[in-house]
């Protein structure tokens, strides 16, 4: 609810933006015996998913299509993502092709910005149309070409009658636009022309690079073959992108000189699925030589196995607060079953229960948000400094058991080694060594200009290279 109102306050705040010409603009936030109200200028048409569910004929269709991707082209001039362009978010005329834009709750003003993998459950935007880097699975940001994909989504639905993928859980649907091809356009519908149907193929690229780079070099070729289309009856060959050229630099975020590095941790994964065995991966380099963007290379393949990610970064300032990190990547596990159905997550908390038993108000002093999960816990009796340790490094690997499954591999990912605290540093050992973890691996970074060979991180390691781990 305090979500859906701030997505009203956020769209009646872009009010001087945008223009009724090309979208439906907000008028008035009205707040009314504890309803809050966006009134917003009707310019035309009707929602175009209520136009949909069959082929549209072709002549409305690239009518349509300029009309919308000109609204995006002007939506983009003004420096906006709209982050969430579907039909239900698209007025249209159906005798003239006319088309605004609407839906802006989750409208942003940044140029670029990162998604996280945050749980499919609980993503803002809709999944069904949602771009690759968008799902914070792609180690891509998110820009105006991110639109462009969503926008193909649609053209697609326009032209066949049906999106280009069907998906029956929110994981299924990331991973549909992560790695499966759709089959074109054209293949589904034989009269749809050939160009139409690489346009629609270019927007459908999975990497962002490689679709449209601008609305507007999408504009020029929709009314080419418009005019083809109204003169001829027909769309001539060309080839799709010709006269689209960027108004700015567009610097690709792939990650050059890495490939052996990226097929080794991948690799590494890999093992972790087929034999479950914990595996550890370390990565060093100074700050700010790529690590992080290095290891979210591995988000992509966590998807087909269903495979679990949590991170946590050390702070030099915290050094002297156990566990910290560590609640930082549990607290980001709990939230990712916040979302879940209340059957689902009754499995979970199942689970959680189970393996937690009488001590699970440990864990819940050091993930307090686990509570919303299991309920309220009964306390714990107090124990000796060492028998505690033990007891609590016992409890989270349970912990950890519960989410590093074979039917949901677990990656965990803890950065800064350099400043972690003693008390994670033993922990960080008794799990890599212990025999009842599996279907883990723990990937740790560290700047190796700051850990020499007395550092305590170096010794653990030795340590647990020498456990056998």
């Amino acid at each position: 609810m305090q979500g859906d109102l701030h997505r009203l306050a956020h769209e009646f705040s872009l009010k001087s933006d945008l223009d009724g010409t090309w979208a439906a603009r907000p008028v008035e936030l009205i707040r009314d015996h504890g309803w809050t109200v966006l009134l917003i200028e009707e310019p035309g048409g009707e929602p175009l998913d209520r136009l949909l569910g069959h082929p549209m004929k072709m002549g409305l269709f690239l009518r349509t299509a300029v009309s919308l991707a000109t609204a995006l082209s002007r939506l983009h001039e003004r420096g906006l993502i709209h982050k969430d362009i579907k039909p239900a978010n698209v007025l249209a005329d159906p005798e003239s092709g006319e088309a605004w834009l609407t839906g802006f709750g989750i409208t942003s003003r940044l140029p670029r910005e990162r998604a996280l993998p945050d749980p499919p459950e609980i993503m803002t935007g809709t999944l069904a149309y949602m771009a690759p880097e968008q799902t914070g699975r792609m180690n891509r940001s998110i820009d105006p070409r991110t639109d462009l994909y969503a926008l193909g989504v649609t053209f697609y639905e326009m032209l066949t009658g049906s999106l280009p993928f069907t998906a029956e859980s929110p994981m299924e649907w990331v991973h549909c636009h992560i790695a499966r091809k759709p089959v074109p356009p054209g293949q589904r519908l034989r009269s749809i022309p050939a160009v139409v149907s690489a346009i629609v193929m270019k927007l459908l690229a999975k990497v962002a690079e490689e679709r449209y780079q601008t609305a507007a070099g999408l504009v020029a070729d929709l009314q080419r073959c418009l005019a083809d289309w109204e003169h001829r009856g027909q769309v001539g060959e060309f080839v799709p992108g010709i006269r689209d050229t960027p108004g700015r630099l567009l610097i690709p975020e792939k990650l050059y000189g890495r490939t052996r590095d990226i097929e080794t941790l991948l690799a590494a994964f890999e093992r972790v699925v087929v034999s479950g065995r914990p595996e550890l991966v370390v990565v060093t380099g100074y700050s700010g030589i790529g690590k992080s963007s290095f290891v979210n290379e591995l988000h992509k393949v966590l998807v087909p196995p269903r495979g679990l990610f949590a991170s946590g970064k050390f702070d030099q300032y915290k050094r002297d607060i156990p566990y910290s990190t560590l609640a930082q990547a549990s607290a980001s596990l709990i939230r990712m079953l916040l979302g879940k159905s209340e059957e689902e997550l009754g499995e979970w908390r199942d689970a959680l229960r189970e393996a937690l038993g009488p001590n699970a108000q440990l864990m819940v002093n050091l993930v307090p948000v686990l509570e919303l999960v299991i309920g309220a816990q009964p306390p714990v009796p107090e124990l000796p400094p060492k028998d505690a340790q033990s007891r609590f490094q016992l409890l989270f690997r349970r912990f950890i058991g519960v989410f590093a499954r074979r039917e949901h591999p677990l990656a965990l990912f803890l950065d800064d080694l350099q400043w972690l605290d003693s008390a994670t540093l033993d922990l960080f050992e008794d799990l890599l060594t212990s025999q009842d973890v599996q279907h883990l691996i723990v990937i740790g970074a560290y700047r190796d200009n700051e850990v020499d060979a007395a550092h305590p991180l170096m010794r653990k390691l030795a340590g647990v290279r020498h456990a056998g781990a």
